[in-house]
């Protein structure tokens, strides 16, 4: 018999995201992802000062915040064919990087970890054998018995109490949890200092962006000067706090992330469910030069049809043809009527609720569904993120991603295929995080060599002046965003803004149905996956965390004729 699971909202994730699965004989034959709430943002720049863009659409999300800044510089900066000097690239690129890094920690700790973790289970921990484990894991200081007993004590006092906290409403002693006690217990333990070591990472953005959420950029470059002997400058004593940062950064991942994420999916590595589409997609991004020339990306382009790993295809951001939105089950309409899609530059934000009323039970998969669009590649249905970006690295050749990819599959014991799971995202954005955290440290000692060597220029004024600008121009965008392919397209016209949309990670990944009946990436992820308990679906909590959901840069809208954002209440 059939049923309908509904988990809304899904929680430990940015935004609102309803999941529903038709459940049969104790698997989910279909699912269905809806983005549930309307935001402000997108339309509210038609007809600013595209200099401007980047500090309001960076107010799409309350987590990335950087990178739709840095998206959005770029997209200006392309229509306008402006060169960034050295330093400003490498400023960026530092920002990116920590945001990199300051992310995958907090989603694999604080948004995804307690789907394999059992926090009750941890009580029942000997403190002095996880002491031994850990001790065999890293040289990390935090491993004595007396400091995992502490851990447990605390713990305790929070179950004791009746009061979970952060801890509440968990499945706790769901049988598809596989951790000994003692390896519950070290995870426990670093969640904690994981909340604790998060708060450091950001400041280097204050430092080089002026703060955290939300730090400054620049068309043209940085708005930070460089002076190593003034106190109003980036300067020495600044560059000194940052490098600590990141030497305190790379600890983190290599003695404490990379160690518990290898333990952990040791214990889980048969659990291979959420493969869904194997369609990946890549922007590319973190250069080593001109970030105009896509050949110098750490992260190269490219896309990746059918799990084949012997082709990466060319991904074209300015070809209609390659990139479209599609809105045959999301709630907007297209004034021009086209039905196969419109590329971002054609966009249109045009709001069609036709949902469910209050009280409702169930949507209508039948009909329209979702806030989300639904973006396409070459009329692919594609998946983005950290395992998208290492498939497509490693199809490549990037020795660097090979290398990692390799090692790290012979320590698990399992071939490339398995990373085509809910797992596998889960390892690879680990993976992604030590590849990160290097480069982090490469791009700090090349800005300190370009500073040593005379170079301290971080923004470039040539087109600054409007009257230079053509009548019309059209640039896009991009940046490999912790989640994904994230591109901004922009349309300048009479010096002004006429037209902006944003396509992002979450976009891809969250889309509903297409025009063709084509299910999207956590929906395809989901079918077929087995569910023990309908009343408790920790299996769909596993897949759809895997992806890093961020719904609130999934839809980015606004009434720009009141003025006033739209509030769509779903009960």
């Amino acid at each position: 018999m059939s049923q309908r699971i509904v988990v809304d909202p899904v929680t430990r994730i940015e935004g609102h995201l309803r999941i529903e699965a038709d459940y049969e004989n104790g698997v989910i034959k279909n699912a269905y992802s809806t983005g549930t709430a309307v935001r402000a943002i997108e339309k509210i720049v038609e007809g600013r000062d595209p200099r401007d863009v980047w500090a309001f659409v960076q107010r799409i999300c309350g987590v990335c915040t950087t990178t739709h800044a840095l998206a959005s510089v770029r997209a200006v900066e392309d229509a306008l064919d402006i060169v960034v000097p050295r330093n400003a690239s490498l400023i960026r690129e530092i920002m990116n990087e920590a945001q990199f890094v300051h992310d995958h920690v907090v989603h694999f700790y604080h948004l995804h970890a307690l789907d394999w973790v059992d926090i009750i289970s941890a009580l029942n921990a000997d403190p002095n054998e996880t002491s031994t484990l850990a001790q065999s894991l890293s040289d990390w200081p935090k491993s004595s018995p007396g400091y995992f007993k502490d851990i447990q004590n605390k713990v305790k006092r929070i179950v004791d109490s009746g009061q979970l906290g952060l801890f509440a409403n968990g499945y706790w002693g769901h049988s598809a949890y596989k951790l000994p006690p003692e390896v519950n217990l070290l995870a426990v333990a670093h969640y904690l200092e994981a909340l604790e070591w998060q708060k450091t990472i950001v400041r280097i953005h204050t430092v080089l962006g002026g703060k955290n959420p939300h730090p400054h950029y620049l068309v043209g470059g940085m708005a930070t000067p460089i002076d190593i002997n003034k106190d109003n400058s980036l300067n020495a004593e600044n560059f000194a706090r940052i490098s600590e940062l990141i030497t305190q950064a790379q600890e983190f991942v290599e003695k404490v992330y990379i160690p518990d994420l290898l333990a952990i999916g040791s214990f889980y590595k048969d659990w291979l469910h959420g493969g869904g589409i194997q369609n990946h997609i890549c922007y590319g991004d973190f250069s080593t030069g001109d970030v105009r020339d896509v050949d110098l990306y750490r992260m190269p382009r490219g896309a990746i049809l059918n799990g084949d790993l012997s082709t990466v295809y060319n991904v074209d951001l300015k070809d209609p043809e390659h990139i479209k939105e599609v809105i045959d089950y999301s709630w907007y309409t297209y004034q021009s009527g086209n039905g196969s899609g419109l590329h971002p530059w054609d966009g249109e934000t045009n709001l069609n609720y036709t949902g469910p009323k209050p009280g409702f039970k169930t949507l209508d998969t039948e009909d329209k569904y979702s806030w989300v669009k639904a973006p396409r590649w070459k009329g692919h249905v594609m998946d983005t993120g950290p395992l998208s970006r290492l498939l497509v690295g490693y199809a490549s050749g990037k020795e660097d991603i090979k290398a990692i990819v390799d090692d790290t599959l012979k320590k698990l014991d399992i071939p490339v295929t398995a990373l085509q799971s809910a797992l596998g995202r889960t390892v690879a954005r680990g993976l992604e995080t030590k590849l990160i955290v290097g480069w982090l440290r490469d791009d700090f000692n090349a800005l300190m060599t370009n500073i040593k060597n005379g170079d301290q220029v971080t923004f470039n004024r040539e087109k600054w002046d409007p009257k230079t600008w053509p009548k019309t121009a059209q640039g896009v965008g991009t940046v490999e965003a912790p989640r994904g392919a994230l591109g901004h397209w922009i349309t300048i016209e009479d010096e002004k803004t006429k037209a902006y949309q944003a396509v992002v990670p979450s976009t891809w990944s969250a889309s509903p149905k297409d025009n063709r009946g084509n299910i999207g990436p956590y929906e395809a992820a989901l079918q077929g996956t087995p569910v023990e308990d309908p009343d408790q679906p920790i299996e769909m909590l596993r897949i759809v965390h895997s992806f890093d959901p961020c719904l609130a840069c999934a839809v980015h809208l606004t009434d720009k004729e009141n003025n006033k954002s739209i509030e769509i209440k779903i009960v």
